[in-house]
Formats: structure tokens, sequence, C-alpha cells
């Protein structure tokens, strides 16, 4: 059972999403919160698989609040809501440890499937969404890009292929068809790629090889 946290300070939008999620069985509502400050003390009181965060929110929004429920001792996965899918605060989001983010509008039954593929370990990023994303909110060059560089240089030439693939949106299964690996081959790598970079997840390693300049 997923146990999921919604935080949203529209009163309407945490009963809609509440009664979506409610309704797959395989997903469970434990809390709800009406600001980020009020989520991170929901996701400290209960335990919470994915949290789905507002990304404007009073009193604290939802980035700073994003970061703050990746750093609990046991910190939920994190998809940002917002309405609109090339909002710049979604990028900082996602940089500050969010594994996605679904805009308001998205269709019912995508919702519940990007909270199952998330608790699950994947990014909730449609691959074309991502690269407008980043390509149009990313700034590279400078400090940033030489400290990339730099994490970039402990992967092996391997683990470099697959996080080019990773980067551009690639799941493991093609990434495993386009590199000839078995796919349990390419989930090793990938957990490799994380450690060496001293990322969380997913979306931070794309981000990360942008930064480098690994993809354009």
């Amino acid at each position: 059972m997923i146990r999921a946290l919604i935080a949203d300070d529209d009163a309407l939008v945490r009963l809609g999403l509440t009664d979506l999620l409610d309704g797959d069985a395989g997903i469970e509502v434990v809390a709800q919160a009406t600001d980020g400050l009020h989520a991170v003390e929901q996701a400290t009181a209960h335990r919470v698989d994915v949290a789905l965060v507002d990304v404007r929110m009073p009193r604290m929004d939802g980035i700073t609040a994003t970061a703050r429920l990746r750093a609990l001792p046991h910190p939920p996965k994190v998809i940002t809501l917002t309405t609109f899918d090339l909002d710049e605060y979604v990028y900082d989001a996602l940089a500050a440890g969010a594994d996605g983010f679904l805009l308001k509008d998205t269709d019912p039954a995508e919702i519940l499937r990007a909270v199952h593929l998330v608790a699950a370990g994947s990014a909730m990023l449609h691959p074309s969404a991502a690269r407008r994303l980043i390509d149009r909110y990313h700034r590279s060059g400078g400090p940033r890009a030489g400290a990339a560089r730099a994490r970039l240089d402990r992967l092996t030439p391997r683990e470099r292929d697959v996080l080019a693939l990773l980067a551009q949106g690639e799941p493991n299964a093609d990434i495993a068809d386009r590199l000839g690996m078995r796919e349990s081959t390419v989930k090793a790598h990938v957990s490799r790629i994380l450690t060496a970079l001293e990322v969380t997840n997913r979306v931070q390693a794309a981000l990360l090889a942008r930064d480098a300049g690994l993809t354009p």
C-alpha cells in the first residue's frame, strides 16, 4: 500500500486529489497539509511514501518544502504540482529533490500512474516535457558547470553512456536496448551513478548531466 500526503492550500484541490487517490486500491491518503510547513510536520508525524506538493503555498512554498521533506530521516518521494508546465519554480523543485511534476489538470488516470511510478523509484517526467523544462530554465556555464564536470569524472565510460541516455528521459528498458545490456545491469549502473554523483534521484542526475554539458 502506497501511503500518500497531499499538500495544497486550496481545499477543493486537496479534496479532489484525496477522493482520486483513495479510490485506488493500492494508495491510501494518510495526511493532508495546507502549506509547506504543515506538509513537513505531517510527514514527520506519519510514514509517507509519496507526497504531492503544490509549488505555490503560504508560509513555506513547495520548493522549500520539497527540500525539507527529502532531508527527513525517512524521506518520501515528492511530486510537485503546478498550474503551468513550464513554471520556472518546477525546475527549482526538481533540483531540490522532487521526483517529478504534474499539472493540476492532468488526467486522473495519469495522476494515479505517476504516484505508482514514483513510489516504485522512477522519475515521473515525460521525456519531451523534461527536456523543454530543463532547456528553458537551465542556466549553464560558470562554477556550476565546472563542479558538475568534476563529478562526472568519477564515472566510468559505460556509466557516462548510461547517464547520457538517462538525461534524455530514457527508461531503463530502452537504455538496455540501446546499449546492449540487460535491464538489471542498467539498474545497477544507475544506482552507482546516483551514488557517485551524490544525488538522490534520476532527475537530479539528469540536471547534473546538463550542467556538465554531457547532453545538449
